[in-house]
């Protein structure tokens, strides 16, 4: 960047005031959640509550909660997309909401919080309606008919609805093939539908989840593995991420989940990192990647492997980045790699490029961090091992 630009993304941390401004209003709102809430007990207390009065108290309470919420999605998650990471991937607390932040969905958050609050305070006119003017009524509905109204035109703006019209719109096109691999076994079912689809995907290998030796792997669970090897997540759309350090069945795991959804009646297609830039980059310089991206809407399941092992490379981060968009809330990916979230800069060797797969990627996904010593060292420990005992 020039030093122009850098003092200009500098001038970003003049918002920073502004949100620990907007915490000091959350404290102002806890301390008027439990003065709401002491007068209540009070009066209830004393008996001077009645049905109606204890409601629109509780009311009260709802509106204090759904105010401060709006709060802490505004302070959280603007300062995340206007100032700076807070660096919570892997906190076991981490808002689901805040892996996908940005500032379209951050406005429909607000809208749909805004349109919660309305709807509370209208609550509270209906219930008080015989000492509620019917002005004010009449005005709290129409008020709260407009936040509605400019909710859905603000979610229909941000692309939602025009992701699902999309979807399916992709011209049927005669089945590619992503640079197959072969491997020698003898099929169960030949010539059945499901090992041709097998056939087709390109694994390196035939995997299963039975073959995949999970006794030293600390996480995540058997009953993680178990999930996904339902295959529900391909209806659904959603991802499959698998982190982890080299040699811990991140392809084991990969492949053996295509497999899933290729005995489910799912297309798969497998390709590395590198093998899919090679092949829309291919596809781009034959002016045909927009073709390329509609055949690709006939496998509901793509598998991009090994991505992070190598550096990508002139245009193969922002093509891999349109496969990532482009699949987005419309078909699943599997996706490998060997580093987590936060260091996919160095893989991208952009830190908006990176950023952005990642919103896209981990939105609907499952993220799952495999946590053990790698197989293939492991195995040339215990032959190393063998050898010194039959040497002594």
């Amino acid at each position: 960047m020039t030093t122009l630009g850098c003092a200009l993304f500098a001038t970003r941390w003049l918002q920073a005031p502004l949100y620990f401004g907007l915490v000091a209003a959350q404290g102002v709102y806890v301390y008027k959640f439990f003065n709401e809430l002491w007068h209540l007990i009070d009066h209830v207390v004393s008996g001077r509550a009645d049905e109606t009065h204890v409601m629109l108290a509780v009311l009260k309470l709802v509106d204090v909660v759904m105010i401060a919420n709006l709060l802490i999605m505004v302070i959280v998650g603007g300062y995340e997309t206007f100032v700076s990471r807070i660096g919570l991937q892997g906190h076991r607390d981490q808002p689901e909401w805040l892996s996908h932040v940005n500032s379209n969905v951050l406005k429909v958050k607000l809208a749909t919080a805004i349109v919660g609050i309305s709807s509370v305070h209208l609550l509270q006119m209906f219930v008080d309606v015989h000492h509620t003017p019917q002005h004010d009524l009449l005005w709290g509905t129409v008020i709260h008919m407009a936040f509605i109204a400019s909710a859905a035109i603000l979610a229909y703006m941000s692309g939602p609805m025009a992701s699902h019209e999309h979807r399916g719109q992709a011209t049927p096109a005669a089945q590619p093939v992503v640079l197959p691999r072969q491997w020698d076994h003898t099929p169960d079912e030949a010539g059945s539908a499901a090992e041709a689809r097998i056939d087709a995907a390109g694994f390196p290998a035939r995997k299963t989840l039975e073959m995949f030796d999970d006794g030293l792997l600390r996480s995540p669970g058997p009953q993680t593995l178990a999930r996904l090897g339902k295959a529900d997540f391909v209806a659904c759309h959603r991802n499959v991420v698998l982190l982890g350090a080299p040699g811990t069945g991140k392809t084991h795991l990969a492949v053996a989940l295509g497999l899933r959804a290729c005995q489910a009646g799912h297309p798969v297609l497998f390709a590395t990192a590198a093998e899919w830039a090679a092949r829309l980059g291919e596809a781009k310089a034959a002016g045909r990647l927009a073709k390329e991206f509609a055949r690709l809407d006939e496998y509901p399941v793509l598998i991009v492997d090994e991505l992070g092992y190598a550096p990508l490379e002139g245009e193969a981060p922002h093509l891999l980045f349109q496969l990532v968009s482009h699949r987005y809330e419309r078909a699943s990916l599997i996706v490998t790699s060997d580093r987590p979230f936060g260091r996919w800069e160095e893989v991208f060797g952009d830190a908006g490029i990176a950023s952005a797969a990642v919103d896209r990627l981990a939105h609907h996904a499952e993220v799952v961090t495999l946590d053990a010593d790698s197989y293939r060292t492991r195995g040339l420990a215990a032959a190393v091992a063998g050898r010194e005992g039959t040497v002594l």
